[in-house]
């Protein structure tokens, strides 16, 4: 194992987090301020991938489709929680299950009747198609790093939003205590559809970043959806900086762990325990880091809540 596959993969793992933690920020303060369990969050950044993917095949500009796909998808996070998910915050958490998971369905089947089936092209911009040396004899490809250095300004700017204006004051007052808020003079409308807002332009800033890399597909909020579900519980509800930190933790443990578990099973146990067993317990490591976390912290690496 060289110190270059290491160095590899830990840029993967960062590649990775800082694009979890885009999705799991608007995901923990949703949750953690309206104490709504959102499982449409993961169409949000479906829509935003195939928006971004649809204003680049028309505008010939991955910034321009880029720049539009994420104001489409904020605007769509605003007029669905508008329309409907402001109708389920007072119900239980059971209903807003099955609610948002029927939004979520209704969203796969009417980007599959607009976009067809089929996966949709979306190609990084020409100018970063290549690698960079970083080091002497270690070539990293500059989308990634591009990927990298987006999720680092997001995460900056959204930690100015929320620790530097007024804003954020009432998105962290709500999150440590709700009823408070309330009672303070808070404007629980604005906030929540702001939040929306927000959120979904996160998931597109995500989606638009990831389609080169990922495929953009029907479906494709699913799988992510359930990782951001674990980033927020390994980080603490309704905590931006908890949030940050898990992400991180599930990128590089999820990205290192698929290559280098197989490799250590090769060595120790053999090619076919690699090929069969490897991958198996990769996919399951980063349910033993959560579990881990949480027998270690129940409420979280950085709760908001007490």
């Amino acid at each position: 194992m060289s110190g270059v596959l290491l160095l590899e993969q830990a840029l993967n793992g960062l590649q990775f987090g800082l694009m979890l933690f885009l999705l799991a920020a608007g995901l923990t303060l949703v949750f953690g301020i309206m104490d709504m369990i959102n499982l449409a969050h993961g169409s949000l950044y479906m829509v935003g991938a195939y928006l971004v993917a649809a204003a680049t095949a028309a505008s010939g500009s991955f910034w321009l489709g880029l720049t539009a796909g994420v104001a489409g998808a904020a605007l769509f996070g605003v007029l669905l929680e508008l329309t409907v998910l402001r109708r389920l915050y007072q119900r239980d958490h059971l209903s807003q299950v099955l609610g948002t998971f029927a939004i979520l369905l209704m969203c796969n089947e009417a980007v599959r009747f607009i976009w067809g089936s089929q996966p949709v092209l979306l190609s990084p911009p020409e100018s970063l198609a290549g690698p960079v040396a970083l080091l002497p004899g270690f070539d990293y490809p500059a989308y990634r790093l591009l990927i990298i250095g987006v999720g680092l300004a997001v995460a900056l700017l959204l930690w100015v939003l929320i620790t530097r204006t007024r804003l954020g004051m009432q998105v962290r007052a709500g999150a440590s205590n709700r009823e408070m808020a309330l009672v303070m003079g808070t404007n629980v409308r604005v906030l929540f559809t702001a939040l929306f807002g927000l959120g979904a332009a996160l998931c597109a800033v995500a989606g638009g970043m990831l389609g080169p890399l990922l495929a953009v597909q029907v479906g494709m909020g699913e799988s992510i959806l359930i990782l951001a579900f674990v980033v927020i519980v390994i980080g603490g509800i309704g905590s931006v900086r908890g949030a940050l930190l898990g992400a991180l933790l599930v990128g590089v443990v999820d990205t290192a762990g698929r290559t280098l578990i197989p490799m250590a099973f090769e060595a120790l146990l053999g090619p076919e325990a690699a090929s069969n067993a490897g991958p198996a317990v990769a996919s399951i490591l980063i349910y033993v880091l959560m579990a881990a976390v949480l027998f270690w912290k129940p409420k979280g690496l950085f709760p908001s809540h007490g």
